[in-house]
């Protein structure tokens, strides 16, 4: 941190948004901490970290613009059971939530990546993508690099509590998985019952 400066939590974070097993939440907080000890300036280390984040966000944005509905759509016909219909119904749901979702979406773990793409799918405005993004990123990453600013020293204690969080969520997203296929796999033996009379 002190070799790269507040450029390189920048750059540390927007790389953090396309291989998300990079933690923000260590990266953020030892910035924070390290502009405490007067090493860095702390509003560039908000700026560099929320342009990093931006810019992370928009490389997925535009994954998923050159991806596109048909090549989505042709994808998921591929997948074991998904359905045309889930996809058609995640669009239905994003259009109408789209802004919230990538809002606060970017103060979530493991969402902060992957609300990226299916607004890219979806060709949200690039402007209120840019805007949507750039505000719920500030925000986060504000509450962060204070965080590890006032800590000082036990900056580390941050990781610590949001590790907690981010198992959560992927203990929701794993349970929401597992009813999915459990739901599918029952609609299909019923329709090879009645497939049989």
């Amino acid at each position: 941190m002190e070799s790269l400066g507040a450029p390189g939590a920048g750059l540390a974070i927007a790389l953090e948004n396309l291989f998300p097993p990079l933690p923000s939440e260590v990266i953020l907080p030892l910035g924070g901490f390290t502009a405490s000890r007067g090493e860095m300036d702390l509003l560039d280390v908000l700026f560099f970290t929320t342009l990093g984040s931006v810019v992370g966000a928009l490389a997925l944005y535009w994954v998923g613009a050159l991806l596109g509905r048909e090549r989505t759509l042709a994808i998921a016909a591929k997948l074991p059971l998904v359905k045309i219909s889930d996809i058609e119904k995640t669009e239905a749901w994003f259009q109408r939530h789209g802004r919230k979702t990538v809002f606060f979406g970017r103060m979530i773990p493991i969402f902060r990546s992957l609300i990226s793409i299916p607004a890219g799918v979806e060709r949200m405005p690039l402007p209120i993508f840019t805007l949507l993004t750039t505000a719920g990123s500030l925000i986060w990453n504000t509450i962060f690099v204070m965080a590890g600013y006032y800590l000082g020293e036990s900056w580390h204690l941050v990781e610590t509590y949001v590790s907690a969080g981010s198992k959560v969520v992927a203990a929701l997203v794993v349970l929401v998985v597992v009813v999915f296929v459990g739901v599918r796999l029952a609609e299909r033996r019923k329709g090879k019952h009645a497939s049989r009379r």
